[in-house]
């Protein structure tokens, strides 16, 4: 059982980083004594680190961090109009 914030192996032996019921498989590498982490859900949402685990703490945050910058351009298209704010 998956239990707050982390890593949750997958059958396949991939890693899936999730956070307050959001889901997503990342991909992991290694490059020049770095881990490279890559979310190909979201282009362009890569981050890295000198350990696997650190590459997965830094994915998330960049997976954070790509969703919120996503929201705000779209924010700025509904000016004008009536927005409601959901947490997922």
């Amino acid at each position: 059982m998956v239990q707050g914030g982390g890593v949750a192996p997958e059958a396949s032996g991939r890693a899936m980083v999730y956070n307050a019921g959001m889901l997503f498989h990342v991909r992991i590498e290694q490059s020049d004594g770095w881990f490279v982490a890559e979310c190909p859900a979201l282009p362009g949402c890569v981050s890295q680190g000198r350990t696997e685990q650190e590459a997965l703490e830094n994915i998330r945050e960049a997976i954070v961090a790509w969703l919120w910058a996503e929201d705000q351009k779209a924010l700025l298209k509904m000016e004008g109009t009536q927005s409601i704010v959901v947490a997922i």
